[in-house]
C-alpha cells in the first residue's frame, strides 16, 4: 500500500551570538501593570522568577540584524541539510508576529513581508515559488507545518520551507518583570511529499483559536514606569490567566491529536513544546499523562530549551528539533519510527498540536 506522506527532510537554525543573563536585568526597576514599584530586590524577583520560568539566560540578536535576517540564515541551512535546489521550492512560508523590528524605535516593519524577504535573500527566481506571512502567535511554525502538510497531501505544493523568527528582545518593557521571558532566534525546516509504502511524517494534526474572552490575553501596551509614552507599545500578558488557559486546553488538544493518529502517550519519545515557561509545560505534559491514567512522566519525553534560550515566540519548536536532529541537544536523540508531539499555546489564544512518526 502506497502512502503520500510529509516528511521533514532538513533543518536549520539561528542561535544569536549575544547572551543575557539575569543579572544583567540588575539595574532595571520594575513596575507593576499599575506603574506601582515592586519592592522586592532583584536578586528576590530572580529566585521567584527563575522558579517558574527556569530561565537562567537567554539569547539576544546583535544590532545589525533583523527577524527576516536570521530567518533566511536558518532558512538556507534547512535546504542545505535536505540537499535540494531552493528554485525548487512551491512554497515558503514565514511564521513571525511583529515582522523586522528596528532596533532603536521599536517600529514593526512588514511591507514587504519577511517571506518575501526571505526568498529575496536566498536568491530565487521562481514566481511559481510564493511566499507569505504567517501571524497566529507562538504556534506559528507548527502552523504552518499543517498549511504545507494540507498542499502536499493535495498535490498543490511538493516542496515547502516553513520558518519560525522572532526579535522579541525589541519589543520588550525594561519595567516589566516580564522582559527577562523573551528572547529571539529563528528556526526552519523542509517539508516534502514522499510516496512510500508505510505512513511516517504528518500523521495527524489539531488546531484551535479561543478569541471570545481569550484573545487580549497577549497585546501590546504602554510601558508600567509612570507617564511613559502611549505612542510607544510594549509585549504585556496577563501571565496568569494564559497559565491557566493553557493547562486546561493543551493537554487536551495533545490527546486529540494522538486520538486521530490511534496513537496513545504510551507510543510517543518526544514532546517538543513551545517554551514558554518551564514550571507550565511540566505541568501540561503531566496533565497529558493522567489523561491516560499514568502518574509517571519519564525524564527524557520533554526536551527543555528555556534555561538558555528562553522564550522565542516561533522559533521554540523547531530550533529544539534542528538541535536535537543534529545532536546538538545533550541527552536527547531521534530515531527513526520514533513518535513526536509538536505542541504550542500562545496569542490569539491559539494551541494546536501534530504527532509525527520520524
Amino acid at each position: 500500500m502506497a502512502f503520500l506522506n510529509s516528511i521533514i527532510t532538513g533543518t536549520g537554525s539561528y542561535i544569536p551570538t549575544e547572551v543575557v543573563t539575569n543579572p544583567d536585568f540588575s539595574k532595571n526597576k520594575f513596575y507593576d501593570l499599575n506603574s506601582v514599584p515592586f519592592e522586592l530586590s532583584h536578586d528576590e524577583i530572580t529566585e521567584k522568577f527563575v522558579a517558574i520560568t527556569g530561565i537562567h539566560e537567554r539569547r539576544w540578536v546583535s544590532s545589525d540584524l533583523h527577524a527576516s535576517d536570521i530567518a533566511a540564515i536558518a532558512a538556507q541551512r534547512a535546504i542545505e541539510d535536505a540537499a535540494i535546489d531552493p528554485g525548487t521550492l512551491d512554497q515558503i512560508i514565514v511564521a513571525h508576529d511583529f515582522g523586522d523590528i528596528m532596533k532603536d524605535n521599536n517600529q514593526s516593519d512588514m511591507l514587504p513581508s519577511l517571506a518575501a524577504r526571505v526568498k529575496h535573500k536566498l536568491g530565487i527566481d521562481n514566481p511559481k515559488c510564493v511566499a507569505y506571512d504567517l501571524v497566529f502567535g507562538c504556534p506559528g511554525w507548527i502552523q504552518g507545518m499543517i498549511h504545507a502538510d494540507a498542499f502536499l497531501k493535495t498535490g498543490i505544493a511538493k516542496k515547502c520551507l516553513i520558518i519560525g523568527t522572532e526579535t522579541l528582545s525589541r519589543l520588550i518593557d525594561i519595567h516589566d518583570r516580564d522582559s527577562m521571558i523573551y528572547s529571539d532566534g529563528a528556526g526552519a525546516s523542509i517539508l516534502e511529499a514522499k510516496q512510500e509504502n508505510h505512513h511516517r511524517g504528518i500523521l495527524s494534526f489539531t488546531s484551535e483559536s479561543y478569541t471570545k474572552e481569550e484573545a487580549f490575553y497577549l497585546y501590546l501596551g504602554k510601558s508600567n514606569i509612570v507617564d511613559s509614552d502611549p505612542k510607544i507599545r510594549y509585549i504585556k500578558m496577563h501571565g496568569r490567566k494564559i497559565y491557566e488557559f493553557s493547562l486546561k486546553n493543551v493537554p487536551g488538544a495533545m490527546r486529540e491529536c494522538l486520538d486521530k493518529a490511534g496513537l496513545t502517550i504510551k507510543d510517543v519519545a518526544k514532546i517538543l513544546i513551545h517554551q514558554a515557561n518551564e514550571k507550565m509545560d511540566q505541568e501540561i505534559v503531566k496533565r497529558l499523562f493522567r489523561m491516560y491514567g499514568l502518574r509517571e512522566v519519564p525524564e527524557d519525553i520533554m526536551p527543555m530549551s528555556i534555561q538558555k534560550l528562553g522564550n522565542n515566540s516561533v522559533a521554540t519548536v523547531p530550533t529544539l528539533l534542528d538541535l536535537i536532529r543534529n545532536s546538538d541537544f545533550e541527552g536527547h536523540k531521534i530515531f527513526p519510527d520514533d513518535i513526536l508531539v509538536f505542541a504550542s499555546v500562545g496569542a490569539g489564544m491559539n494551541v494546536n498540536a501534530i504527532a509525527y512518526r520520524y
